[in-house]
């Protein structure tokens, strides 16, 4: 018996037909876009002033928001990225 691992097949093939790394940057694109938006509207109050009274520890209104806005933009990228690529999977499926 042979202690040779088999090679496993390349899977650069799947990402390459699936356009997951331009999904990516189009989902990281729109992620950081719309996170730039809300935050920039919630400090500057481009809506107008927050009604609410509360105390923000540590970070500060303005630091919350911002880790509020990482939050946001990650799964917003995951989310449109994870959407083009089932797009594209479906799309390949048909062809097929």
């Amino acid at each position: 018996m042979s202690d040779e691992v088999p090679d496993r097949p390349p899977q650069s093939g799947l990402v390459r037909a699936l356009h997951v790394p331009r999904n990516a940057a189009v989902g990281a694109g729109v992620g950081v876009a719309l996170a730039v938006v809300a935050y920039l509207a919630r400090v500057l109050e481009l809506f107008g002033p927050f009604a609410g009274t509360r105390e923000y520890p540590v970070l500060g209104p303005e630091g919350w928001f911002l880790v509020l806005a990482f939050v946001l933009a990650t799964s917003t990228a995951l989310l449109v990225a994870s959407a083009l690529t089932v797009v594209e999977a479906v799309r390949l499926a048909r062809r097929l």
